[in-house]
């Protein structure tokens, strides 16, 4: 999914001076974003708040929206550099087009897995016809230096590892949960699982001390580490927790996000990742009249214009704490 702010502001994140050390309860309240005309979504990173959690530097939360009589999820091309983009659906299908050839229709709990590497152009709609309701999350991961110009490539998922345990069905999304492993490629330590509780349930989620993490609630009545969490909001935990406690109130699902914390500052605008101004700057003049990003083929519109730059330099980034 794109960012289709036509304000888009540069941003920084990222770096360890910016890491919550400790565990903490962060509850963080999203931003309301249209995408098109039928789907708005809840943004919870980047968030005033908190920039990061581990290499995750996007989340979308959208839904469950009702589109049996509107044309769902319609993001025309666009370009991306210097990440990866995780699609991860509860209700409805997704088709992604890419400028590699990829064409896939996504469905629940399946994984897209993007990664966009040194450029790559996509799309995403709702299918002709589609089911009734629509939900789901979009979520980017920063790729490191090392790897951030990799070749880009697409992969699609049906079967992932799960964890259970009473109560609890873990699907391992990226990374490594427990001793489950996701067959998508990550770049940095990380962990990304989609937990579903049943109503009553109460389960103890073992974690690394090293890492960060935040909570998303996607639906239902739950208490993370005893705060209720409810559906479009994210609780940031920061970091030295071995385990995460969990009680649902209701049938509850929850996407647990973390990783190791991100070292490298990154600068971030639009659908770039990228180290410096001018990387994105270049980014964007190569969108806009070149063929870096390549076209994709058989969307039935137009790419979509990039926005323009802020006129002013990049800031400094203050501390989070």
């Amino acid at each position: 999914m794109s960012n289709l702010d036509r304000q888009a502001a540069l941003s920084v994140c990222g770096g360890r001076g910016f890491v919550v050390p400790e565990p903490v309860r962060e509850l963080l309240a999203p931003r309301h974003v249209r995408l098109g005309e039928s789907t708005e979504v809840r943004r919870l990173l980047p968030n005033l708040g908190r920039r990061m959690v581990g290499a995750w530097a996007f989340v979308d939360h959208y839904g469950p929206d009702d589109i049996a009589d509107e044309p769902g999820m319609q993001v025309p091309p666009h370009p991306h550099m210097g990440l990866q983009t995780v699609s991860w659906l509860h209700e409805g299908e997704v088709l992604h087009r890419d400028s590699l050839g990829s064409l896939e229709t996504i469905r629940p709990r399946e994984l897209g897995l993007m990664t966009s590497g040194r450029a790559i152009s996509h799309s995403e709609e709702s299918p002709r016809p589609h089911a009734a309701l629509l939900h789901g999350a979009q979520l980017w991961v920063a790729l490191p230096d090392a790897h951030r110009t990799v070749e880009p490539h697409f992969q699609h998922h049906k079967d992932l590892p799960t964890v259970t345990a009473p109560g609890l069905t873990a699907t391992v999304i990226l990374g490594t949960l427990d001793d489950a492993t996701s067959p998508g490629t990550a770049y940095t330590p990380i962990v990304g699982a989609d937990l579903a509780l049943s109503s009553g349930a109460e389960a103890r989620l073992p974690l690394d001390p090293d890492f960060e993490y935040a909570v998303l609630s996607m639906s239902g009545e739950a208490e993370v580490d005893g705060v209720p969490v409810l559906p479009g909001s994210m609780l940031y935990l920061g970091c030295g927790r071995t385990e995460l406690p969990l009680r649902a109130v209701s049938d509850a699902g929850l996407m647990l996000l973390g990783g190791e914390p991100f070292e490298e500052e990154i600068v971030m605008w639009w659908n770039f990742v990228g180290r410096t101004q001018d990387d994105i700057a270049r980014a964007r003049e190569d969108w806009m009249n070149g063929d870096r990003f390549g076209a994709v083929r058989g969307y039935d519109g137009a790419p979509l214009p990039a926005p323009a730059l802020p006129a002013v330099p990049l800031k400094p980034r203050g501390r989070v704490r």
